[in-house]
């Protein structure tokens, strides 16, 4: 089994992106949604991004922003990864000078090998938990057996997972990566320490076949 990544979503305060850091985890996500209670400001953002330190990527979530929009926020904030969590079109995610990756929402009956296929510059794939009307973020986790183990894309694992989960996804779906924001949260938006270090920890575990 390959070595596993980390994202931990939904970071709003400098604090709980150092925290993740220092946890090891790979990725910080930062919410450009409106409607999320995770949400942040192109200020916030720029602080937390600043207080990284190196080889810890920056991602920006967004939910079917306008194009200019989005390119408003690209020009003052450094983000180094797109994810696109709407229902954009392979157009709508490039021409902005990032990488990007797309989420999916999974259902039974869903032919994700399809949906994957429709994104061919994606850098990767993120499968989340569907839930009407919520484009993620719902802390539900989703029946891993959906996922193909073929698909073309990096697959990073997201909905519903926690420190108590995490390591049981890892060794059941192999993604390239896993993605949390509620299941290491005190509340919505601040990150619970111990949680991001049991999460990390727990994905790693899983990783290594224990």
């Amino acid at each position: 089994m390959s070595a596993v990544r980390v994202k931990i979503c939904g970071i709003t305060r400098v604090e709980d992106a150092l925290v993740a850091a220092a946890a090891g985890a790979d990725a910080i996500g930062l919410v450009f949604y409106a409607k999320s209670p995770r949400a942040v400001s192109v200020e916030q953002a720029k602080a937390i991004i600043a207080a990284l330190p190196p080889f810890v990527t920056s991602v920006g979530l967004f939910v079917d922003m306008p194009r200019s929009e989005l390119q408003r926020i690209l020009a003052e904030v450094p983000l180094d990864l797109l994810q696109f969590h709407g229902n954009e079109s392979p157009e709508d995610c490039v021409g902005y000078g990032r990488p990007f990756i797309k989420a999916l929402r999974v259902r039974p009956g869903d032919d994700i090998t399809a949906a994957v296929a429709r994104y061919p510059n994606a850098s990767g794939v993120l499968l989340d938990t569907y839930v009407p009307g919520i484009p993620g973020g719902t802390g539900e986790a989703f029946d891993w057996d959906l996922v193909p183990h073929d698909l073309s894309k990096p697959v990073v694992l997201a909905g519903g997972l926690t420190p108590a989960n995490v390591a049981a996804a890892v060794r059941q779906v192999n993604p390239y990566a896993v993605d949390v924001s509620g299941g290491v949260e005190a509340s919505k938006g601040i990150k619970d320490a111990d949680k991001v270090r049991a999460f990390v920890g727990q994905a790693r575990l899983g990783a290594s076949g224990l």
